[in-house]
């Protein structure tokens, strides 16, 4: 959400962000709906100037004009009453407006339309070169009896997954590795729920536009969150907190769960678009001074590039453009991680910056040098995500004999195994 004053000052630019993230905004509206609020706010407030001016009449009134004066301070009431539902109406209208306006991306943000325009920006580690046939990472899977995705589709449905064996011990390395790393960055674990109210994805900016890719509890006023950004983002809501306690940084980890409404069709086969997985998330509550906000990005990028490479794992970091970033973002990076079978990198990181876009939603504020009341700024960016990090760990790390290699920093995690698997003879 960005500030009404702003936007009415700026509606250039604001307009300019809706045609550049294909919004579905009619800005028009929002400034019209906007002014013909601010009249009636203006007639009312006139209305009840004058109802308060003739109440103070009634009093010193002669008995001959106290009857008049009464009756007409009845019909300002009344015509105050009928002014309610269209004064109601107005702020309903104007507040899902705003929460539908899109944040203003920096002038170094690429245009596009969607992901086919977004920009490398850079390629880091060393692709594998076998001297063998590799597998997939669901041939993998299969072939050390990790997995077992017939019976878990009887249980679960389509796009679910089920481990098994060391496959279960690797994806649990992985998150606590991920957690340990951040935590020794100066990042607070956070073990949080999944289930979340409404409200909490209204204040992420996942609300209005993403219902259909949130599972709903049938009967309850709670949903299943595809992110621990969503709860996290709402641990503050309606505080004021003081200067002396940002930045805020979490690494959270929590279930999450996505319908993947509209991707039918895509990357069905294995681990790459299930519908439910889990997530170590970096979160960052600052101050608002966007150079500071920025060094926080870069350095919420570091940690995840940092762990990839403690990972062993090539990758790449991409600049989204303007239209695959998200209403709400006033920046963001993709990395994507090199899946040999399919020769080509997977998004498994995503870093956003978003100013004080969420805190207006939840508000969210604090006291600055100054003791003046102002909303903070948050980012976000994942730390690991499993199991689709797997899918690029398995396929990368795999040997000639079909085990698979354990990089040096996830050993200790795995009592010290070099290798998971057994050799094929």
């Amino acid at each position: 959400m960005l500030d009404l004053k702003f936007i009415r000052e700026n509606a250039g630019a604001v307009r300019r962000a809706i045609e550049v993230k294909g919004v579905s905004l009619d800005l028009d509206e929002l400034l019209t709906v906007d002014r013909e609020l601010l009249g009636l706010k203006q007639r009312v407030e006139a209305m009840q100037a004058e109802r308060n001016a003739n109440a103070k009449l009634v009093p010193r009134a002669t008995p001959e004009e106290r009857p008049a004066l009464i009756q007409k301070g009845k019909d300002l009431g009344e015509e105050l009453k009928g002014l309610e539902p269209a004064l109601r109406a107005h702020e309903d209208a104007l507040k899902q407006l705003l929460l539908r306006v899109p944040n203003i991306p920096l002038d170094s943000v690429p245009l596009g339309a969607d992901d086919s325009e977004n920009v490398e920006l850079r390629r880091e580690g060393t692709l594998p070169h076998f001297g063998f046939t590799p597998l997939d990472h669901v041939e993998l899977l299969e072939r050390h009896g990790w997995s077992d995705p017939e019976r878990v589709a009887q249980v679960s449905g389509s796009r679910s997954y089920l481990l098994k064996g060391e496959a279960v011990l690797l994806e649990m390395a992985v998150q606590m590795f991920a957690l340990d790393f951040l935590a020794g960055r100066g990042f607070t674990p956070l073990s949080t729920s999944a289930l979340v109210r409404p409200e909490t994805l209204v204040g992420s900016g996942h609300f209005p536009g993403g219902e259909d890719q949130v599972y709903k509890i049938e009967g309850e006023e709670l949903m299943l969150a595809g992110t621990s950004e969503v709860p996290v983002n709402s641990l503050y809501a309606g505080e004021q907190l003081p200067l002396s306690a940002l930045p805020i940084t979490f690494a959270a980890i929590s279930a999450a769960f996505r319908s993947e409404a509209g991707s039918a069709g895509r990357d069905v086969r294995g681990l790459i678009r299930v519908h439910e997985f889990r997530k170590v998330e970096q979160y960052v509550l600052c101050r608002a001074d966007q150079t500071e906000a920025l060094a926080w990005f870069d350095r919420i990028l570091k940690n995840a590039e940092d762990l990839l490479a403690a990972l062993e794992l090539p990758y790449r970091v991409v600049q989204n453009c303007t239209g695959d970033m998200g209403a709400g973002k006033v920046v963001m990076y993709d990395i994507e991680t090199w899946v040999p079978s399919e020769q080509m990198y997977r998004e498994t990181h995503s870093c956003s910056y978003l100013g004080d876009w969420q805190a207006r939603r939840t508000g969210l504020r604090y006291r600055d040098e100054d003791g003046k009341l102002t909303y903070a700024h948050t980012l976000n960016n994942t730390g690991i995500a499993t199991p689709r990090i797997l899918v690029p760990f398995l396929e990368n790390h795999q040997q000639a004999d079909g085990t698979i290699r354990i990089p040096q920093a996830l050993r200790p995690y795995l009592g010290g195994k070099e290798r998971l698997g057994q050799a094929v003879r």
